[in-house]
């Protein structure tokens, strides 16, 4: 549930009016605003905000393990609008099962390696990414180091 505070944030009611049903929550805190979208809709939410609200510029993209939860990971994404000088953060919830979300690549070529290094340390699949392989480990490394039930010496 979005609370009428952040309903009322300019670009929460920029999303709103685009798609309805993309907003899965929201918070605004110490003067930043993050947006939760659910994952069928994160391109077309990300191409929206590119293009309509001027958020051209993908600072970064990473993920958390919130294991044992569930959704298990959140891949988050933080934009900068130029002309503004805003700050936007969207969080996109995904399962433990078979962590998978759209590519942002196509939207902003800048989130190539940052999905790739998610993909890497995670194990977060991007659908439609142009190269989704290894970037900082082997490429015949056992498993993802950065999710909390990989084991701290590695596998044996």
């Amino acid at each position: 549930m979005i609370s009428s505070e952040v309903a009322e944030m300019p670009d929460a009611v920029a999303v709103l009016e685009f798609d309805p049903a993309a907003l899965a929550d929201g918070k605004f805190d110490r003067g930043e605003l993050t947006l939760v979208i659910w994952p069928e809709p994160l391109r077309s939410v990300c191409e929206f905000l590119k293009a309509q609200r001027g958020y051209r510029y993908l600072s970064d993209v990473t993920a958390v393990d919130w294991y044992p939860s569930e959704p298990r990971f959140e891949v988050v994404y933080h934009l900068y609008c130029h002309e503004r000088h805003e700050r936007l953060r969207l969080k996109c919830r995904l399962s433990g099962e078979q962590p998978e979300v759209a590519s942002v690549t196509p939207v902003w070529s800048a989130a190539n390696w940052y999905e790739r290094e998610v993909f890497d340390l995670f194990g977060i699949r991007f659908e439609g990414h142009p190269h989704l392989q290894r970037l900082l480990m082997p490429e015949d490394w056992q498993g993802h180091p950065l999710r909390k039930d990989y084991p701290v010496t590695g596998y044996r």
